[in-house]
């Protein structure tokens, strides 16, 4: 018998943008901030924010622990829209000023082309950086709409390239 074989038309989500993320735990004490992600941050998808349409959680790898999950956002303006807003901002800015003992990264698939990606303390090559050269993220590679369509975010970032960084990018 014949496999019943089907697609899908994806003419409605011309701006769609397909994200992988995951947090790998480095250290002891990253088992812990990966269970502590949880309420608040699941919580946020789950309340289906403005573009978002599905949320998938993975299971990467079950030692080291490394969670994630695939999303489905309308467009870049709603997922950067979300990524500004709490808890997401608030998750991401105590992140930035400690990882807790975990590795966390995003690759982001664009409909009309481009492809971008984000690794924060993975010890542990994952994904394009296993192949593709790593360079830091500075100056129009610190912003996904930099490194993707070579233009600046139409918001604000969370953390400011010159804050993080403590001096203007080159």
């Amino acid at each position: 018998m014949r496999v019943n074989r089907t697609t899908v038309d994806l003419s409605e989500y011309p701006d769609l943008v397909v994200v992988y993320l995951g947090m790998r735990v480095r250290r002891p004490r990253g088992f812990l901030r990966l269970l502590g992600l949880g309420p608040k941050l699941y919580k946020s998808h789950k309340d289906q924010p403005e573009g978002l349409l599905l949320h998938e959680d993975v299971v990467w790898a079950l030692f080291p622990p490394h969670w994630g999950a695939r999303q489905y956002w309308r467009d870049l303006d709603s997922l950067e829209r979300w990524t500004r807003s709490a808890p997401h901002r608030d998750w991401w800015q105590k992140f930035l000023r400690d990882s807790g003992g975990t590795g966390f990264w995003h690759e982001a698939y664009f409909l009309r082309g481009g492809i971008d990606a984000m690794y924060d303390d993975m010890e542990t090559t994952t994904g394009l950086a296993r192949f593709a050269p790593v360079v830091a993220s500075r100056g129009r590679m610190f912003s996904t709409r930099g490194r993707v369509h070579d233009e600046a975010a139409k918001v604000a970032p969370v953390v400011d390239e010159s804050a993080y960084y403590g001096t203007e990018s080159d």
